[in-house]
């Protein structure tokens, strides 16, 4: 069984970031599902339960160009 990690998401501004930031999350070993959400500037993170790695996740955002840190 997998749990779930929540992230704060600076500097999206558009559906792009969005979409952007989904597709790089899902690319995180480990990550089954992720949502994000624009307004809130969280993504809601599933992983199996291999656990991945925050540290792993908030790499990834920060190839964007975007700040990730755990909420």
């Amino acid at each position: 069984m997998g749990s779930q990690v929540d992230l704060k998401v600076e500097g999206m501004t558009c559906d792009a970031c969005v979409r952007s930031v989904k597709f790089k999350l899902l690319r995180v070993k480990g990550v089954t599902s992720a949502d994000v959400d624009l307004a809130a500037g969280k993504a809601t993170v599933q992983q199996d339960e291999t656990g991945a790695s925050v540290e792993d996740m908030i790499a990834a955002v920060g190839q964007l160009g975007f700040h990730a840190a755990r909420l």
